[in-house]
């Protein structure tokens, strides 16, 4: 007889798409014996992750349910042509949320907090303290890498959660204020109001390079809360980030470099929507499929994700085209007059279009009308991929 494993799915990152894989798991499949690597102190950083309640399926949602710290039932955008407000539900979930419920779901003996990963194999770990982990499926949660065969664009942010002297009014969302000065590509102001007196304000850019002068962006969010009327109290956390903006490639000879049998899954398989960058629709999505594969072996878990994630990527080429328009063709000091336009069409495309779920006649209306971009330059640059 063989020697018994420690686990049997061992999850290396202890982020949103590994967490919600160890929920998913829990939930659907208890008899699994699963563990978690992280080298931070706690399970998903330090970040707020949103999503649209029509990005979710019922099931979806359900699984979910336990990490939202925040729900509104609008939102509104905001351009220098007009204003206007979707009657849409919206939500946030929190890694505080996520960090509770991983550690209610995982048994202490296989949480691993505060332990970097010196080396990944398909049937075992190398933790930086020299103990090995064995099991019988390894999945890299560790998010995106730098790849040769992946043409991304950057949508980075710096925000800051702060209270207020007075309260600031807003009933929901502000998901874009496009009506700021214009830096470093398209630039907005993303608000989300937690009580009637805190929110969260992130300054938002759409940018050729990953360079994030946070002083400067500090300052920046500062100037339009006192823009708005708003005197900030207190700051109570921060937060940034860098997320990747897909705009071409082959998703085929990027999972071809990562290591055979270690199921790639999150940011590192490129699940995220190409134009928003939101992960978190895909992050539930992925953990259900997984929970549901008849067979939770590595080697079968390996080729079902990959599977998986080159069929998201062939399904979503027209969102990588959009981004060339907008990457490629638009002058970054008028990228916003692409969005201005595409937030003026039916309110129900839009939902889609957050969802992945954009119809045949979406892609039709999202591309006939006046272009907000040079035209011939934008069909050389469709016709170059």
């Amino acid at each position: 007889m063989g020697v018994q494993a420690d686990c049997d799915i061992l999850l290396v990152g202890g982020g949103l798409s590994a967490g919600l894989i160890a929920l998913a798991l829990a939930r659907h499949r208890p008899e699994v014996r699963v563990a978690i690597v992280e080298a931070g102190e706690r399970f998903g950083g330090n970040h707020t992750w949103s999503s649209f309640e029509t990005d979710l399926s019922p099931e979806g949602a359900e699984l979910a349910r336990t990490l939202i710290a925040h729900r509104w039932a609008d939102n509104a955008i905001r351009f220098p042509a007009y204003e206007r407000h979707f009657a849409a539900g919206y939500q946030s979930a929190t890694s505080e949320r996520l960090h509770a419920a991983l550690v209610a779901a995982i048994p202490p003996e296989r949480r691993f907090l505060g332990v970097p990963v010196e080396h990944v194999a398909p049937d075992r770990v190398l933790l930086a303290d020299q103990r090995v982990l064995t099991a019988g499926a390894v999945l890299d949660a560790r998010g995106q890498r730098p790849s040769p065969h992946l043409d991304l664009g950057f949508q980075k942010f710096v925000g800051l959660e702060v209270e207020l002297a007075a309260p600031h009014g807003l009933s929901g969302p502000i998901i874009m204020d496009a009506t700021v000065d214009q830096h470093d590509g398209y630039r907005f102001v993303y608000t989300l109001p937690f009580s009637e007196r805190t929110a969260l304000i992130e300054d938002t850019y759409y940018a050729d390079g990953p360079a994030l002068d946070r002083a400067a962006i500090v300052r920046r969010v500062e100037a339009y809360a006192a823009a708005q009327g708003w005197r900030i109290v207190r700051v109570l956390r921060e937060e940034d980030g860098v997320l990747p903006i897909a705009i071409d490639g082959d998703i085929r000879a990027h999972l071809a470099c990562l290591p055979e049998g270690v199921a790639p899954v999150g940011m590192a398989a490129a699940l995220f929507h190409p134009v928003t960058g939101y992960s978190f629709p895909d992050a539930v999505r992925l953990a259900l499929f997984i929970a549901k594969l008849p067979d939770l072996s590595g080697p079968a878990i390996d080729r079902a994700v990959r599977a998986y994630a080159t069929d998201r990527w062939d399904e979503r080429g027209f969102y990588r085209m959009l981004n060339k328009m907008l990457f490629r063709v638009a002058e970054p000091a008028k990228r916003w007059r692409v969005l201005q336009r595409f937030y003026g069409l039916d309110a129900k495309l839009v939902a889609r279009f957050y969802a992945s779920h954009s119809t045949v006649f979406d892609k039709v209306r999202i591309l006939t009308g006046k272009p907000p971009v040079p035209f011939f330059r934008a069909v050389r640059e469709v016709m170059r991929g």
